[in-house]
């Protein structure tokens, strides 16, 4: 048992070798704490310290290698000298910005997203408001205006009233921008002025009659003669009182169903005094709010010697205009100097009346001009229809040369217009 057997006994215990499972983590570990090491070297290193290139020596001024640079440290190769490196701007990272996510059952909204703020909306449904009154205003301007039917009015007018284009062109316009509306700061007061004869009375009957038709109540209109209402021997006041009573019940009633009344005065240049005081009272601003929806009409020969003096002055510059008048350039340039003698005509009777009474201050002025022999015939020949005759053409100028006329200028104008129409064809 001495020889060369191995000894079957087992050796001393000593320092155990880790197995390979523990090894390989360790040397991980250790290459990951040199790398660690040789970054943080880097990083701590100057600019410029970098090694040369192996193509060629460095440029000037530039290092590419550091006088002490470790052994362990690894090697680079750079052409940048320091003072580039320290001109160069770093760039700056971009900040990656992180997905918001939202929970299925949550309302999604935009982080960044403008809110409108209420007092924008509530400026947007004001103006949308405003916008729909004021298209609701303009609708209810035109039916107001379709209630009372003036194209109606004017063909009617047109049709019955010889020789006054001018004046029923006004009386037309005046109604029409007035009744546009129902609520007015004051009443509408039309003075229709004229020598005898010429249309005044016949174009209040008209007026009477329309909006009776048109007001389907003929207790909203109101026609006031002066020789019949208001005769000489009564007094004064007790007419007064008798107008202002008449008048207060027309536009009462009126304001109940919201509409406007007509008052008419026929022959007006005989009313005394205290009744142009009371009319004048019912234009004043301090009286009730119904009294201000209201149209008054004054018809009156006042100014008629006026108006007579101004046509035959002005018969031969501006011939007066007609439905029926000439085209071209001839006839425009007679048109605009009809406009503008009639304006003339308008400033000196307001002038003049203005000196009898306040009243006509604050009155549209129309004044009915002469009319001449076609006008005359024409009147005639309707007068004979209307009464059962017919209307022949040489029998009504034969009837029309047995009248008065003014004859300058080349044209004749009648001395009393249509006044003795009537009794000439009961005559027949």
């Amino acid at each position: 048992m001495d020889g060369d057997q191995p000894s079957l006994e087992p050796a001393a215990a000593g320092p155990s070798i880790p197995g390979p499972s523990v090894i390989a983590p360790l040397r991980a570990v250790v290459r990951l704490r040199r790398r660690v090491c040789l970054l943080r070297k880097r990083r701590l290193l100057p600019p410029g310290t970098g090694p040369a290139s192996g193509a060629g020596a460095p440029r000037p001024g530039c290092s590419s290698r550091a006088p002490h640079a470790d052994l362990d440290q690894p090697q680079f190769f750079t052409f940048d000298c320091p003072a580039e490196l320290q001109s160069r701007t770093p760039r700056k990272r971009r900040r990656r910005s992180r997905v918001v996510l939202y929970p299925e059952t949550s309302r999604k909204c935009r982080p960044h997203a403008e809110r409108r703020s209420r007092a924008q909306r509530c400026l947007l449904l004001l103006v949308a408001i405003v916008g729909f009154q004021v298209l609701n205003a303009i609708e209810n301007l035109d039916d107001n205006a379709q209630r009372y039917d003036l194209d109606g009015l004017e063909k009617a007018l047109q049709r019955a009233v010889f020789g006054q284009p001018g004046a029923v062109g006004r009386i037309v316009a005046l109604l029409r921008d007035y009744l546009a509306t129902h609520v007015h700061s004051r009443p509408l007061l039309l003075a229709l002025h004229g020598p005898s004869g010429v249309g005044k009375s016949h174009v209040g009957r008209l007026l009477a009659r329309h909006f009776r038709a048109v007001l389907e109540d003929g207790a909203l209109v109101l026609q006031y003669h002066a020789r019949h209402h208001c005769p000489e021997p009564r007094a004064a006041q007790d007419c007064r009182e008798e107008l202002a009573g008449l008048v207060a019940d027309v536009v009462a009633r009126a304001e109940v169903e919201e509409k406007t009344p007509l008052v008419v005065l026929d022959e007006a240049e005989l009313l005394p005094p205290a009744l142009l005081d009371e009319l004048h009272s019912f234009l004043q601003p301090q009286r009730a709010h119904h009294f201000r929806n209201a149209i008054y009409v004054l018809l009156s020969s006042a100014g008629g010697s006026e108006i007579t003096r101004f046509v035959l002055q002005n018969a031969s510059r501006a011939l007066p205009q007609r439905s029926d008048g000439a085209h071209g350039a001839h006839g425009d340039r007679d048109g605009v100097a009809a406009v503008q003698a009639e304006e003339e005509l308008r400033a000196g009777l307001r002038a003049l009346l203005v000196r009898e009474h306040p009243l006509w201050q604050a009155a549209a002025i129309v004044p009915f001009l002469l009319l001449d022999k076609r006008d005359v015939v024409n009147c005639f020949r309707d007068e004979m229809a209307g009464e059962g005759f017919f209307p022949e053409p040489a029998r009504a100028e034969l009837l029309a040369a047995q009248l008065s006329y003014y004859r300058i200028a080349g044209r004749e104008f009648a001395v009393t217009g249509c006044k003795q129409v009537v009794a000439r064809v009961n005559l027949l």
